[in-house]
């Protein structure tokens, strides 16, 4: 709901209005679209671009979820030279206009049955083309398709509201937002994106090519051929960092070229507003194509597509020739909201004594901003900003960081201290850092602030250790802007390094190798789909039942696990020990004064129910105590439960209760004539009973599953 709940801007949503009107004109009086003012062409471009640059598919209520209808203009992407071709030959497009508007006006929103049927011209012309590969008789073949515009499709379509179901749920706010503005995503086909504006109905963008998201580029475009001005248009969506760079320079010696320098500079610090906000922001930009450009790229294109060696990487230089000297048509800002109980559960993880690193994707600004929302960063916190441009730098502000923290914090711990500071950055025993393990990484009130750029540096082989040791010492720790391959190789780096369990919970297909690096997985199912989920270890519905998880069912587990383990090597050695007491009065013939069946018994049913009954259900604290007093999981990563001390104590008692349980009857029947099973059987009844207390003994919380086993 609240993707689908957008209040439109009542100017913008005028100016959209308006620049549709002005365009349904110039088409009815068969005028070119060039005549429209840049800012009315750069806003309907913009909600055109929300629209179809996306993965986004469609359906609603009374339809499938691919609309695919059997029809002879279906067609595929382009793949080939040949489909290149036969898309341009004369047989489908009129030699004779040319790429102005003014014989593109009367376009129909699908083609005519007969524009793929092959003809004698269009072979004639097919066969030239490829004797000539590219050789600049192409010219003619890129000339405009004469444009209609007829209603029999949109009437086609069945009533109901259209949904959109999207890779994420940032994909989905943009098309809905877009829908806001009456620019609406009514149908995708593999080869066509349709688009209903206001005034000009239901337009058909021919899909030439779909460049995929990937976290190096942090952008995805598409090719489209426009319906109304027929150009070859690029349409490219991404991350601010990297389409600002990508914008064409303006000419700064023109009027023009002024205003589009104070639009950049005017869209950069909305951006920046944005981002102060706690808004996810994306750039929006446009290319329009030349078609001797876009043969050039498509014949690189193609060449790449069709590589068996090295194939991903010359698709990404592929993708990167052509998202070049952009022209910016806006940007904008998604409130990525908390969920409820956040801030509580990450305090409570901190008293817990669980040290959190947060990686993130978002800007800078806005990850500041979030990490003061869920209380991640006290405003009481002094703050290590790591922003550097080179590896160097980066050596040079780590290098300050230690320098810095060594001089505020560890000053006073002597040289000692001092030399082991600096000497190789040894890990401590446990993490995250107790007050019963002083080492000279002691957590400080400091918080770490670092971007992507700087976190690629400082993982480099030279640089980690550094990166290490001013990020351990830090209460807090939050990388910005970091890509999937540097989420995980940060928490190996952590795992690896400093020898500690850690645990990382995400909710996206981009967390999915953070989540299968980390000892423990966690994925949060919601609105980012199913990827975390599916990769990780639990599922969880909400971030705040984290805290359960940790604190309640972490620490339940760990002490019936300890507890477990301690009593099970207790009753195996009592019982053991009775046998070899026996061995003394047998001249270690190996035999046994019990009976098989009881040997065979004992650990098949006598003592096996109840231990697993209690190493199962067993509760030495209550939930709601757990909850209340966070600092009880400190004794699960303190090993208290379960020492070496513990192991032998339990060993002694063990030899201990087996001594009194042989001699006492041995002493008891000395000089009868009682068989030997006789006087086994005693000794093999006290001995259980005498387990079966000590496990009641041990056991906390008493239920009657407890009695009954």
């Amino acid at each position: 709901p609240m993707e689908k709940d957008v209040t439109p801007d009542p100017q913008l949503l005028d100016k959209v209005n308006e620049c549709s009107s002005q365009m349904d004109f110039m088409r009815l009086h068969r005028q070119p679209m060039s005549q429209l003012t840049s800012d009315l062409a750069d806003i309907i471009d913009f909600f055109i671009a929300l629209t179809i640059c996306n993965t986004v598919v469609v359906s609603s209520p009374n339809q499938p979820r691919h609309k695919v209808r059997m029809r002879f203009e279906l067609k595929s992407p382009v793949k080939t030279i040949e489909d290149f071709i036969k898309r341009f030959t004369p047989s489908r497009l009129t030699s004779g206009s040319n790429s102005s508007s003014s014989s593109s006006l009367n376009r129909s929103s699908n083609r005519g049955c007969s524009s793929l049927l092959s003809s004698p011209s269009a072979d004639s012309t097919l066969t030239k083309l490829n004797e000539e590969q590219f050789s600049g008789s192409l010219e003619h073949t890129f000339s405009a398709v004469p444009p209609s515009y007829d209603g029999k499709t949109s009437s086609n379509l069945e009533e109901g509201e259209l949904r959109y179901e999207a890779e994420s749920p940032d994909e989905a706010a943009l098309v809905y937002a877009a829908r806001a503005y009456k620019c609406s995503l009514v149908e995708r086909l593999p080869d066509q994106v349709t688009v209903e504006l206001p005034h000009l109905g239901k337009l058909n963008f021919e899909l030439l090519h779909t460049l995929g998201f990937d976290s190096t580029r942090k952008r995805m475009s598409v090719v489209v051929r426009h319906p109304l001005t027929d150009q070859i248009t690029v349409y490219t969506k991404g991350a601010d960092s990297v389409i600002m760079d990508l914008i064409k320079p303006p000419d700064t010696g023109s009027s023009k070229g002024k205003r589009k320098k104070k639009i950049v500079c005017r869209t950069q610090n909305y951006l920046n507003l944005y981002a102060a906000d706690g808004l996810r922001t994306l750039c929006i930009a446009r290319k329009v194509l030349s078609k001797e450009e876009y043969a050039c790229w498509l014949q690189h294109h193609l060449q790449a597509e069709t590589a068996i060696q090295g194939r991903e990487e010359l698709l990404f230089e592929s993708a990167l020739r052509l998202e070049t000297n952009l022209h910016l048509l806006g940007a904008t800002g998604i409130e990525d909201r908390l969920q409820d109980g956040v801030p509580e559960t990450i305090a409570s993880l901190r008293k817990a004594g669980l040290q959190i690193w947060v990686l993130t994707g978002d800007k800078q600004e806005t990850a500041v901003n979030i990490a003061y929302a869920c209380k991640l960063l006290d405003p009481e916190e002094e703050i290590l900003t790591l922003n550097a441009d080179s590896q160097e730098a980066c050596a040079l502000l780590l290098e300050e960081s230690l320098h810095y923290i060594q001089a505020k914090f560890l000053c006073s711990s002597g040289d000692q201290t001092t030399n082991a500071f600096h000497s190789n950055f040894a890990p401590v025993e446990t993490y995250p850092f107790s007050s019963s393990h002083i080492s000279p990484f002691s957590v400080h009130r400091l918080g770490l602030v670092i971007d992507g750029r700087t976190l690629a540096y400082a993982l480099d082989k030279s640089l980690e250790d550094k990166f290490l040791a001013v990020a351990r010492s830090c209460r807090s720790v939050l990388c910005c802007r970091s890509t999937p391959l540097q989420k995980s190789m940060v928490v190996k780096l952590v795992r690896n390094k400093l020898k500690v369990m850690t645990l990382a919970i995400g909710d996206g297909a981009n967390d999915v190798s953070m989540i299968q690096v980390a000892d423990v997985g966690v994925g949060i199912s919601g609105q980012e789909g199913m990827q975390a989920v599916m990769a990780s270890d639990f599922a969880l519905p909400r971030f705040r039942y984290l805290q359960k998880l940790l604190l309640v069912h972490g620490h339940w587990c760990y002490s019936r696990l300890a507890n477990m383990i301690l009593y099970f090597f207790y009753k195996n050695a009592m019982f053991v020990s009775l046998i070899f007491w026996y061995q003394f009065y047998c001249g270690f013939s190996g035999s046994a004064m019990v009976d098989q069946w009881y040997l065979i018994f004992f650990n098949l049913m006598f003592s096996a129910f109840p231990q697993l009954i209690t190493g199962t259900l067993d509760k030495d604290v209550s939930a709601e105590t757990l909850q209340r007093l966070p600092q009880l999981y400190m004794s699960g990563q303190n090993s208290e439960e379960y020492k070496p001390y513990m192991f032998w104590m339990n060993m002694i008692d063990a030899f201990y209760q087996s001594l009194a349980c042989f001699f006492i009857p041995y002493f008891a029947y000395a000089d009868s004539d009682v068989d030997l099973f006789t006087w086994g059987t005693p000794i093999t009844t006290i001995a259980l009973l005498t387990i079966l207390v000590q496990l009641g003994i041990e056991t906390k919380t008493w239920t009657w599953v407890n009695w009954l086993s």
